[in-house]
């Protein structure tokens, strides 16, 4: 039996969708109520969760397959695990956004970023070798720039309405997101005709390639 963690969400209704053009019964998935944890008739074990919990399951060896947004790993501090797919769902990107007068000012102090991502956001100033100071908000981080306890934002942009409305707008791109397949190292090992041929299938119905 392979088990599978899934994001819950967009990322659960697209992956699901996929497994289904890959043959696997999804019929107990999509007939569920509040259930967390599924069983199909292909042997395999599904739950579903929040992005970071996603990771967690994989990391303490709860399941041997997640199913979760690059930004999640991104922005993560767990490493161990193989990448093996590249979905091609849920795409975005990670972006630098602000006032346009962000462009052209100068600043004679460190720049305040706010972001949901710390990590992500640190990193990229870092190989910018820009000192920064990074402040953490989780709720609308577009709010930073707006209520001025920072100077710009590094969030997710999908469209970018939600800056255009609040006269923000993108300065630089950062990298792309999208969800990804990701693997238990252990498990690769010790089930790795099962993994590798629902990597087979799903690369069969998005045509994609292993990563």
């Amino acid at each position: 039996m392979i088990k599978i963690a899934i994001t819950k969400g967009r990322i659960e209704k697209q992956v699901c969708k996929l497994l289904q053009e890959a043959n696997y019964d999804m019929e107990p998935v999509f007939n569920k109520d509040r259930e967390l944890l599924i069983k199909t008739k292909d042997g395999i074990e599904m739950i579903f969760g929040k992005a970071n919990d996603v990771v967690t399951f994989l990391e303490h060896g709860i399941v041997d397959v997640g199913f979760v947004g690059k930004d999640t790993l991104d922005d993560s501090d767990f490493e161990d695990y193989y990448e093996l797919l590249d979905l091609k769902i849920g795409k975005c990107y990670f972006a630098v956004a602000a006032y346009p007068e962000y462009r052209n000012r100068k600043y004679v102090r460190r720049k305040r970023i706010a972001s949901k991502y710390p990590k992500v956001a640190k990193s990229y100033f870092a190989k910018k070798q820009e000192d920064v100071e990074i402040i953490k908000l989780e709720g609308s981080v577009e709010l930073g720039p707006i209520v001025g306890i920072s100077d710009a934002i590094v969030d997710i942009v999908e469209t970018g309405s939600t800056l255009k409305a609040n006269g923000l707008e993108v300065i630089e791109k950062i990298s792309d997101i999208s969800t990804r397949m990701i693997v238990n190292k252990v498990s690769l090992k010790f089930k790795k005709d099962e993994i590798f041929d629902l990597v087979n299938k799903l690369e069969a119905v998005t045509g994609e390639e292993k990563c």
